[in-house]
């Protein structure tokens, strides 16, 4: 129990910091490192540090990335977003489409992808145009916090949860989505409210079309795979299986070479995963076995707005997918495990507008656009903090209704 304590410990505290002073441990390694550590001891046998490991979850993944890949390869990201934004002819509308654009495709198609396209595309524009890049990168990142929340293939966290849980993608979207969508609303709010000046009181403006380099033959085909998938997960059939053969089904052609797909999986992020799961079974295994009810009594998870709580500072902690992990022991033992699952998914998610450091979303952004502006920590709070608050706020409300 004190070998399975002492490993949980010092993995998480990694995971807080990013890093160990004078090695080169970052996330990943930390994971793998209390993953091996559970098993030398020995907490679990290598048979059941196996066992713990949620293939569904790296599955479907590995079947998004391989999707959204492709997608970008065929310029289907970069041409949604030009067409949205060269209709504005405002800077308020420019927010908007920014917003829509960002919290809409985030939500099916993964949020770090969607800043990783749109930042270079929003700061060109913005630059053109002699506007204020910051208020509509924080857009970029700000709506795709919010709107991955919204299905289970809108981020990792939500992967996770939705293998846990086994909540149907229609329901699951159907909870939350009204959340998500109040979320965006706020982002826009805010962010015009902080940047008035911004966006009050200015000329019109003309946002000048630039040709996007679409692959035509491969768009046709990624599109047609992805709508399929989306349709098939509202349909109800399995969420994994259908990611992971619209995936295999992509990686059959003549056009693009495998290398370059395969250099757009995030395999540190699944080897994340997979150490995760070990380190979370030996503590489960050693220490929560029997104290799991009188926990969960004690710290009141069962009321939505606690588990909110406690989800929200647990994600800016030790980032969410982390967090995510930790509560999975308890939310089975909860009277409704299926409205904790929703709490969790909405608090984790949310969580990550509150700082920079809240979501790796957030850092995409700034570090690929830190060439041309610089979005400072006290700069992002000015919106993250009453967004987060706000948002959070009305996620317990709606979600505790029941």
């Amino acid at each position: 129990m004190i070998a399975s304590l002492l490993i949980f410990a010092a993995t998480y505290l990694v995971l807080s910091f990013g890093a160990v002073p004078g090695f080169r441990i970052d996330r990943t390694g930390a994971a793998v490192i209390g993953a091996g550590l559970m098993i030398a001891f020995p907490v679990l046998s290598m048979e059941e540090a196996i066992r713990s490991i949620n293939f569904e979850t790296l599955i479907l993944l590995f079947g998004m990335m391989i999707v959204v890949a492709n997608l970008r390869f065929s310029g289907f990201f970069g041409l949604v977003a030009s067409r949205v934004v060269g209709h504005t002819r405002h800077p308020l509308a420019l927010l908007a489409a920014v917003v829509a654009v960002s919290g809409a495709l985030s939500a099916f198609f993964v949020n770090d992808t969607m800043c990783l396209v749109l930042t270079p595309l929003v700061l060109d524009i913005a630059t053109r145009l002699g506007r204020n890049p910051v208020p509509y990168l924080l857009a970029v990142a700000m709506a795709a916090n919010i709107g991955s929340a919204a299905t289970i293939t809108g981020n990792p966290q939500n992967m996770l949860i939705g293998t846990f849980s086994r909540i149907p993608y229609r329901e699951f979207a159907a909870a939350i989505a009204p959340v998500a969508a109040v979320g965006l609303l706020l982002a826009f709010v805010l962010i015009a409210l902080v940047y008035r000046r911004e966006f009050f009181g200015v000329p019109p403006i003309v946002v000048e079309r630039r040709r996007v380099h679409v692959h035509r033959a491969l768009l046709w085909k990624s599109v047609g795979a992805a709508a399929a998938m989306i349709a098939l997960f509202f349909a109800g059939q399995p969420v994994p299986s259908v990611a992971f053969v619209a995936g295999a089904f992509l990686l059959v052609t003549r056009r693009v070479k495998p290398e370059r797909v395969y250099r757009e999986i995030d395999w540190s992020l699944l080897v994340l995963f997979a150490g995760l799961f070990v380190v979370i079974a030996g503590v489960e295994k050693t220490v929560l076995t029997g104290e799991i009810p009188a926990l969960v009594n004690r710290l009141r998870l069962d009321q939505t707005g606690v588990l909110t709580f406690w989800g929200a500072v647990l994600s800016n902690l030790v980032s969410n997918v982390p967090a995510v992990l930790v509560f999975k022991p308890f939310v089975s033992q909860l009277p409704r495990p299926d409205d904790a699952w929703l709490t969790l998914a909405m608090s984790s998610t949310l969580a990550g507008n509150l700082t920079v450091l809240g979501s790796i979303a957030n850092l995409i952004v700034i570090e690929r656009a830190r060439r041309v502006v610089r979005i400072t920590f006290l700069e992002y709070l000015k919106v993250g903090v009453p967004l987060t608050v706000l948002s959070l706020l009305f996620g317990a409300y709606f979600l505790g209704r029941g």
